[in-house]
Formats: structure tokens, C-alpha cells, sequence
């Protein structure tokens, strides 16, 4: 808890002093230069929300991977567990709407509906890794490359493209009073559900594996399988509870991702997860496993995702855009580069017989 706590504070106290440093800047950047114009795109409120929206798929990618991980799983097949959620949660609106189901039921629908698709993944994933003791790693990369060619094919035979129509959006929530609050108001208060659940899940997530016997049981699978075993607990069913965990979590992003932003699928290229599913292990490896701390390592990316869209409206910057595309993967490989020690559990990757 003390650690979380100066994580924490660290991070708040290096957040307020780079805003200071910025707003510095600005008042002292000359009227009209590219400065100032970038300045003000970074300086509005407006780019914090995007943050914040941009965030999610790679917040609840993190977080899913992490009760994967620490239950000893190599899970790279959150990439495809968002793909799928994303699709499904699109077709299952599609549908619904078409039968005549008022466009809010039908988003909560589909929302629900890429989560079991996640988890029905996970659940196929499990069964290869834990039950038939399968390559983790080439199962996740499995479960990736199937995703990547079924998702947009499904959506080809639906939809007559690899992108599918636009289906709309939950839109943004605003809380009375509070989002009437200067500064802070307007970005954490009128937002959509899904930033508001990524808030509330990555605490949740922390306590969850910190503080209950679930949480404690999943830390064992991935520390010390053994004792667990010996202790009359049941390392198979508790990894397979964490995998399952990781298809709620990949769930929520995929499906929150599309239709808290998005409201569509595009099957074309990595299709319109883009490689959030990795920015996600990135993101709980900087956060040493830890759901706080990993859903800021997603708002670092996302912080930084979010502005090379804004770069790129600049027309005093004479630079071509996909330099501006490249940023959020340059941020990626300087994290990796200069990534503080993480402790990986002990028995991550290492399959176990409880027959022995």
C-alpha cells in the first residue's frame, strides 16, 4: 500500500510540475510561432479528453494481462482478444438495432456481447496452455494471427467490407455540479461510461489481486504454484480463473474501445485495434504488474497517440504525418529501452502437473 501511495504521489507531483513547465512556456512563447500553436493544443482540455478516451483499450489490455501473468500465463493474445471483442460488439449492435431494439439497449448489448466473445477466446486459449499444456507463447500468437484474419472476413461476409458501418457511440456522461468544476471538470466528469469504468476498474483490479483470496491464490500460481498445490488449492482451475479474467478485462477494452469511441469496426491493415493489445504489455511491464501504476504507463502512451493527431492539424509544422504516426511507438521503444527492473513472476511460462 506504501508503495502504491509514493507510485502515486511521484506521479501526481511529476504531472503538476511538467503542466507548470508548460505553462511557462506558453506565456513566454512569442504571439503566433509553431510553439505557442503547439503549446495550445497540448494546453486544452479538450486533448486531455482525448487522453483519456484513447486510454481505454490500452488501460483494460494491461490490466487483463496482468491477472493473466501473474497467475504464471504468458498471455500475448490480448491483442486478439480486443480484435474479437471489437467486432462482435459491433455486429451484435448491428443486429439489434435491424430488430428494432432502441439504440441504447442495443450498445449495451453489443458492449456485453464482446465480452463473452472475449472470454469464449480466453476460455479456448486456457484449455490449449493449461489442460494440453500448449507453447503459451505460440497459443497467444495463435489466437493474435486467427483474430487478425477472422475478424475482418466475418465482417466481409456481413457486411460486404472489412469495415463495418458506423453503429454509433455511448457519447459522454456529464456529472451535475461536478462537471461545472474548473479544469477538471470538463475532462473527468463530462466523459464517456468507459473512461469513467477504466477509472474505477484499475483500483478495483489492484485491490482485487492485493487484498482477496482470489487475488492472493492468482499471485501464488505465478510466484509459487507448489505451495499453492500443497496447501489443497487448485493451480489449473485458479490459472484458468485468471485467464478468464484477462478475456473480461481484453473484453471491456475491445468492445468499450469501439463503441465508446469508434462506433465501427475497420478490419483493414491491424485493423483499428492498431497494436493497443502490445502497447498493453508494455504498459503492465512499466507498471511492474501493478493496475494503478499500468493504467498511467496507457495514459503515457495514449498522452502521446493522442498528440500526433493534434500535431498534425498544424499547418505551420512542415512535416510529413507519418513521422507524426510514429510517435507513440518511438515513446514505446524509449520505455522499453529505459525500463527500471520489473519483477516477473517466478513460475511465468512454466507449466505445471498437479498429478506429480
Amino acid at each position: 500500500m506504501r508503495a502504491v501511495t509514493r507510485t502515486v504521489v511521484r506521479w501526481i507531483a511529476g504531472f503538476t510540475g511538467l503542466i507548470l513547465v508548460l505553462l511557462g512556456a506558453r506565456f513566454l512563447a512569442p504571439s503566433g510561432s509553431v510553439g505557442e500553436q503547439v503549446l495550445d493544443a497540448v494546453l486544452d482540455t479538450g486533448y486531455a479528453s482525448s487522453v483519456l478516451r484513447v486510454a481505454v483499450p490500452v488501460a483494460f489490455a494491461a490490466m487483463g494481462g496482468i491477472f493473466a501473468e501473474k497467475a504464471g500465463v504468458i498471455n500475448i493474445g490480448i491483442e486478439g482478444f480486443l480484435i474479437l471483442s471489437a467486432l462482435s460488439s459491433v455486429v451484435t449492435v448491428a443486429r439489434l438495432t435491424d430488430a428494432g431494439i432502441s439504440p441504447k439497449l442495443a450498445l449495451w448489448g453489443g458492449f456485453l456481447a464482446g465480452i463473452l466473445v472475449s472470454i469464449g477466446a480466453a476460455a479456448v486459449f486456457g484449455v490449449f496452455v493449461i489442460r494440453f499444456k500448449s507453447n503459451q507463447v505460440i497459443a497467444g500468437l495463435a489466437i493474435w494471427l486467427i483474430s487478425l484474419g477472422v475478424a475482418p472476413f466475418v465482417s466481409l461476409v456481413l457486411f460486404e467490407s472489412v469495415n463495418s458501418p458506423s453503429v454509433g457511440t455511448f457519447g459522454e456522461w456529464e456529472l451535475p455540479l461536478l462537471s461545472e468544476l474548473p479544469v477538471l471538470g470538463p475532462v473527468l466528469f463530462d466523459a464517456s461510461p468507459m473512461v469513467y469504468l477504466m477509472l474505477l476498474t484499475a483500483p478495483l483490479c489492484w485491490y482485487t489481486l492485493r487484498s482477496t483470496r482470489l487475488g492472493r491464490y492468482i499471485r501464488a500460481c505465478g510466484d509459487n504454484p507448489r505451495a499453492l498445490d500443497t496447501a489443497g488449492v487448485s493451480v489449473s482451475r485458479t490459472r484458468f480463473k485468471g485467464i478468464l479474467l484477462s478475456g473480461v478485462l481484453c473484453g471491456i477494452g475491445g468492445a468499450g474501445f469501439t463503441l465508446g469511441q469508434l462506433g465501427r469496426f475497420v478490419g483493414s491493415g491491424e485493423t483499428s485495434i492498431g497494436g493497443r493489445g502490445f502497447l498493453g504489455i508494455v504498459a503492465y511491464l512499466f507498471g511492474n504488474y501493478n493496475p494503478i501504476v499500468s493504467v498511467g504507463g496507457a495514459l503515457l502512451f495514449a498522452s502521446f497517440d493522442a498528440l500526433q493527431f493534434r500535431l498534425q492539424q498544424i499547418a505551420a509544422l512542415d512535416v510529413p504525418q507519418q513521422l507524426f504516426q510514429v510517435l507513440p511507438f518511438v515513446v514505446v521503444i524509449l520505455v522499453l529501452m529505459f525500463l527500471g527492473r520489473t519483477r516477473i513472476p517466478a513460475a511465468l511460462g512454466e507449466h505445471y502437473d498437479e498429478d506429480e
